[in-house]
This record gives structure tokens, C-alpha cells and sequence, in this order.
């Protein structure tokens, strides 16, 4: 599983690469990449301590949705297959044939 992050500056979620790097650099866990590279052609550096929260509440997230996964074991289907049978249907005209003859 892969960690999804919120824009901080235009609140997008945003998908990056596993390693966390993209062809022209690292990958920001603070902005988007649209955000990014504006911020980087604006000279703005993302706060350290920022970045550190987001990736720590990611891993936080991802650890909670992968526990969850494994408390919740699959149900089996306990439904019948189909109605069980009425008196009535158990009794029907073949039944009643063979005891007029």
C-alpha cells in the first residue's frame, strides 16, 4: 500500500511515488506537485517539521488501514442456498395422484 497525502496549500490528495523521489527531485509530503514546483520557482523551502508530521500521520494511516484488514477476517455465507421447504410444496399433486389410484 502506498501513502495518499493532502495538498497543504490547495488541499488536493496526491499519490507520490513509493520512494518518495520524482525524476527532477524528492518528492514533497507537504504539496502536491502543481504546488510544488510553484513553491520552488517562488524559492519557498516546505518546513522540515511539517514535512516530518505528514509523513508520520501517512505511516500512522497506513498502519491503521493494514490492522484493520487483519482484525477483520472474512465472513463466510450463511445464507441457505435456497427456502427450505413448505408442508404444503412437500405434498403436491404427484403425491396425491399416488394415493387416488
Amino acid at each position: 500500500m502506498r501513502f495518499v497525502f493532502e495538498c497543504v496549500e490547495c488541499g488536493g490528495h496526491y499519490l507520490p511515488p513509493e520512494e518518495m523521489v520524482y525524476p527532477d527531485g524528492p518528492a514533497s509530503p507537504v504539496w502536491c506537485t502543481a504546488c510544488q514546483s510553484a513553491k520552488h520557482t517562488a524559492g519557498v523551502r516546505e518546513d522540515p517539521l511539517l514535512a516530518r508530521v505528514a509523513l508520520a500521520a501517512a505511516r500512522a494511516a497506513l498502519a491503521g488501514r493494514a490492522g484493520e484488514a487483519a482484525e477483520q477476517p472474512a465472513r463466510a455465507d450463511v445464507r441457505p442456498s435456497r427456502p427450505p421447504l413448505s408442508r404444503r410444496a412437500r405434498s403436491g399433486p404427484g403425491v396425491v395422484r399416488g394415493k387416488l389410484s
